[in-house]
């Protein structure tokens, strides 16, 4: 069962809550890219392996 929310850094230090069943893809271009299934694109600090790990139980 996937947790309720998840912390994550934006670029600028700010610390947001994300709940994983919104995120649809990840991607690094370098900058790691949240992509949630409502279309909007969050850029993060950590990486594709730190998302994974978060999300993961």
């Amino acid at each position: 069962m996937a947790k309720q929310l998840v912390e994550f850094t934006k670029l600028d230090t700010k610390k947001i809550l994300i709940n994983p069943n919104l995120i649809e893809t990840v991607e690094a271009t370098p900058d790691t890219v949240i992509i949630l299934n409502t279309g909007r694109k969050l850029l993060v600090k950590e990486s594709i392996s730190e998302i994974l790990d978060k999300i993961s139980d």
